[in-house]
């Protein structure tokens, strides 16, 4: 098979899930029969402090020296600042950057992407819209380019993949096609991928879960331990349940159970920036945007933008006092209310209530004071 006849595939987006996922695909492209060997990155170009740019770096040295430094590319992965020609005759295109940036990035591949090319999403939150409308990252990039858009989400720290420690994912697919090729191109020995036709459950549960760390960050600057933390866990579990349920009718009980759902959370409550910088908004009390700037060397937190998101679509059908964790999230992180509301949170929502009336405590006692984990 002449490379006339290979398939293509472009990265959009080159931060340090990108790169880690770069290498993935770099490697598996190799091996493929049916994929060219070269694996285009689009990188938004900077000049590093030693002057050279970030492209000709990635390019010479195979490595990320900004956002995954320590880990090599493989050097088919070639960097290119252009977008229009790091997408050129592309059949998949990655798409894994910050999605406040993700309109503007793209606007220029409007109208000019291969006939028939199908996307992937790696971003994880939602839309939006300057007129009140929310949507998956999936439909905004599937509306914004007429392309059909699948999503791939899991617990899945961009380190520990690129160290090869062991993980699970997801993709969300529509086809058994893309599937198979997915598979092909996302799975190694140490990144195991399942896929599922529940796209939209699947992009929902990687959105949600990062509202769901924020609140086991703010738990863990309160000090009240890992009992009640696992309470936040489940509670936010609940509620991404009934959110697909809600806003996304037929969505499967079983992908809750996969890579994306439950795992995904319990990684992101005990790790990942949005439970690390939440727990020192509540240990500080410093604003979410100024631990932000001092923790994260110029990347963004994707729970509070979330929350903020959903915020909009409970407020709209008034149903913030049926997802009262998200609710509370998202005033803590426009700090509206307090982190010591988590707490409340936990002991008023609706799924607690039994519980404390057969006098189990959740990390908390049923008096309202606070447990540490070694009082359980």
């Amino acid at each position: 098979m002449n490379d006339r006849e290979k398939r293509r595939i472009s990265i959009i987006g080159s931060g340090n899930w990108g790169s880690a996922i770069a290498r993935i695909v770099g490697l598996n492209c190799r091996k493929l029969d049916y994929m060219v060997d070269e694996v285009k990155m689009w990188v938004f170009e900077e000049v590093l402090e030693d002057g050279r740019k970030l492209t000709d770096v990635i390019n010479t040295e195979h490595e990320n020296v900004k956002y995954l430094k320590g880990f090599k590319l493989p050097d088919n992965v070639v960097a290119e600042p252009d977008i229009l020609k790091s997408t050129l005759n592309a059949d998949y295109l990655v798409f894994v950057m910050p999605h406040q940036f993700l309109d503007r990035a793209c606007a220029p591949l409007k109208g000019n992407l291969k006939p028939g090319a199908v996307g992937i999403s790696l971003i994880k939150g939602f839309d939006l819209q300057p007129n009140g409308k929310v949507q998956l990252i999936s439909e905004l990039i599937s509306q914004m380019l007429n392309i059909q858009v699948c999503c791939l989400m899991g617990a899945n720290l961009a380190h520990e993949v690129a160290s090869e420690k062991f993980c699970e994912t997801t993709v969300g697919v529509y086809t058994d096609e893309q599937a198979r090729i997915f598979k092909d191109i996302f799975e190694t020995d140490t990144f195991r991928v399942s896929t599922v036709k529940d796209t939209h459950t699947v992009e929902v549960c990687g959105a949600l879960k990062n509202i769901v760390a924020c609140g086991a960050g703010f738990v863990d600057g309160l000090g009240y331990g890992d009992s009640t933390k696992a309470a936040v866990i489940r509670l936010g579990l609940i509620e991404m349940m009934r959110f697909a349920e809600h806003f996304y009718p037929g969505a499967k009980f079983t992908t809750f159970f996969e890579s994306c759902g439950i795992a995904d959370l319990v990684a992101s409550c005990y790790g990942g920036r949005n439970r690390k910088v939440s727990e020192a908004v509540a240990r500080t009390r410093k604003s979410m945007r100024e631990l932000e700037k001092e923790m994260l060397d110029g990347q963004r937190l994707q729970g509070p933008a979330t929350a903020a998101e959903v915020n909009v679509l409970l407020k709209e059908r008034n149903l913030e006092n049926d997802f009262p964790l998200f609710t509370t999230v998202h005033k803590i992180c426009v700090a509206e209310v307090s982190p010591t509301e988590m707490l409340d949170c936990v002991l008023s929502h609706p799924d607690a209530r039994w519980l404390k009336s057969k006098g189990f405590s959740l990390g908390v006692k049923t008096n309202g004071s606070a447990v540490r984990s070694d009082d359980a």
